[in-house]
């Protein structure tokens, strides 16, 4: 009998012990899955999910707590406020992207088919200001699509498997919301080439992506498309730019187009009516769309500080005079292009790293030299020895 009751005794402890095991793993598991910052996104997601249900005007099919994480990047197209109207220049490349992206996914009914499908990949390249992302919102308004703007940090994450299962929620949460956009700004950072010192979940990554990114192409009447920007498109792996058959160079503006963009940088702004737009798009050679917004921007501030040097001098103003075409011009004469700004930074840089550095090197010579001439020096005593 003690030694039965011994047996059940020494039974019952380890059925407990197991059970208390089971329950501290579960305990752990779950509160380290609270830890995950996608899981506590996810809760916002949620009510996310529901404002962009309210905002499309339709119901969201049911989404998984990946999906969840993903509908915080997703735009509506009537919140978005730049058209092609707004975009200056660039007409042969918008009538293009009209023709390419915008009717397919408005009309899908006259592109059926192998050879008229909608476009499954965009690339849009060039040089940094020149409008690549404004034309992608653009596209995405134009269209009517739903605008998914792809973070890679909503990506990532610790545990092994989500960063796959959260590239897949991308896509099926665009199959869910079609017609829609996948829409990847700085493409290189998350889908450049592929390199042997690449981290395993990075790797996997690009890998799931592509998989996914071919699967739509079987889906003839999928309304997806991934939409890609980047100012380095030779860093983009080869996979890659075989899936983005359209490539548009977004490229620095020519004198007509400065002058457009500037038409449409001051339209509806208080400016006076006599602004020659051409003699100002000659004096911006080089600039590109970003450097001619700040150039507007900075002028802006001249009326302001006439109306405030008028109300020191004791003048009564009631309002701000309009912009001028002088105002443009002094800002002209005192500012430079971002990117000549930074080159000649750099190169001053450069030239003091060189200054900096030069009495090393004049010592480095002088030894060197001093250390040549001892060895001589030795050579000649063995041979005369």
């Amino acid at each position: 009998m003690n030694g039965r009751s011994s047996e059940t005794k020494l039974l019952q402890e380890l059925i407990l012990y197991a059970a208390s095991a089971a329950l501290s793993s579960l305990v752990l598991f779950v509160g380290l899955r609270q830890l995950d910052p996608n899981r506590q996104a996810s809760k916002k997601a949620i009510e996310h999910k529901k404002e962009l249900a309210k905002r499309l005007g339709r119901p969201i099919i049911q989404t998984n707590p990946y999906e969840d994480v993903i509908a915080c990047d997703v735009i509506n197209p009537d919140h978005i406020d730049v058209e092609f109207d707004s975009v200056g220049g660039l007409e042969s490349i918008k009538q293009a992207l009209y023709e390419l992206v915008i009717l397919p996914l408005r009309r899908p009914g006259l592109f059926s088919g192998k050879l008229l499908g909608p476009q499954k990949g965009v690339l849009l390249y060039g040089p940094p200001g020149t409008g690549k992302t404004m034309l992608a919102k653009a596209i995405a308004k134009e269209s009517g699509a739903v605008f998914i703007n792809v973070r890679t940090s909503n990506l990532m994450s610790k545990w092994f498997g989500d960063a796959q299962k959260l590239v897949a929620a991308v896509f099926s949460l665009a199959h869910k919301l079609q017609p829609a956009i996948i829409f990847i700004d700085e493409v290189d950072s998350f889908l450049g080439q592929r390199k042997t010192t690449d981290n395993e979940a990075l790797t996997n990554m690009k890998t799931e992506f592509m998989a996914l990114w071919d699967g739509f192409t079987t889906d003839q009447n999928a309304r997806v498309m991934v939409l890609a920007a980047t100012n380095r498109p030779s860093e983009l792996d080869e996979a890659i730019l075989r899936r983005l058959p359209q490539a548009f160079e977004i490229g620095m503006p020519d004198h007509k187009e400065r002058a457009d963009i500037l038409k449409v940088i001051l339209r509806g702004e208080m400016v006076e009516d006599n602004i020659d737009y051409d003699r100002i798009a000659s004096l911006c050679d080089g600039y590109a769309g970003s450097d001619l917004l700040e150039l507007c921007k900075k002028a802006a501030y001249f009326p302001i500080r006439d109306l405030l040097e008028d109300e020191k001098s004791g003048k009564r103003i009631v309002e701000l005079r309009p912009l001028s075409e002088l105002d443009l011009e002094r800002v002209l004469a005192t500012s430079k292009k971002t990117k000549v700004a930074a080159s000649e930074y750099s190169r001053l840089s450069s030239r003091r790293a060189d200054s900096d550095s030069y009495p090393v090197h004049a010592a480095i010579n002088e030894l060197s030299k001093l250390v040549v001439s001892q060895i001589l020096n030795l050579q000649s005593d063995n041979q005369g020895s």
